[in-house]
């Protein structure tokens, strides 16, 4: 199955955000369900866990290579690259929604605009950090 996926898109980089736009959906489609029932905010972490557990099972079949460690091991690591990157959404998302927007008079779904904008601001920092922490090579392997 990876090799079919790196015969279609032979980038790792482009790999990721395929894999991440398909994460970055179901954590937008998980917080707007979540909106209903529960505050903004904590639908956005709630949503993002959701994501985030897709995108780890995207990332490590279709992008990066065997790590060599376990998937416990690894899968604390992507936690741990990505509590960071949640902060970097909550605050970008948050802040549009609740500052900055109202500031330009935007509201046309600002919620979900923000949101979507927040999701996507941790690209390229979490694929240099999952490339060289989460997926790196056990003891230089």
């Amino acid at each position: 199955m990876r090799e079919r996926a790196t015969a279609i898109v032979a980038s790792p980089f482009l790999r990721f955000v395929i894999s991440g736009g398909i994460a970055a959906a179901v954590n937008i489609v998980s917080r707007i369900a979540l909106s209903q029932i529960m505050p903004f905010s904590a639908a956005i972490v709630l949503a993002y866990l959701a994501g985030m557990t897709t995108a780890y099972i995207l990332m490590k079949l279709f992008v990066f290579d065997q790590s060599g460690s376990s998937v416990r091991r690894e899968y604390i690591r992507f936690g741990l690259v990505n509590l960071v990157s949640l902060l970097q959404v909550w605050l970008v998302s948050v802040g549009l929604a609740r500052w900055f927007f109202p500031l330009i008079n935007y509201t046309w779904n600002a919620d979900t605009t923000a949101h979507i904008i927040g999701v996507l601001s941790p690209v390229i920092t979490s694929y240099l950090a999952h490339k060289s922490f989460t997926f790196a090579r056990k003891d230089g392997q």
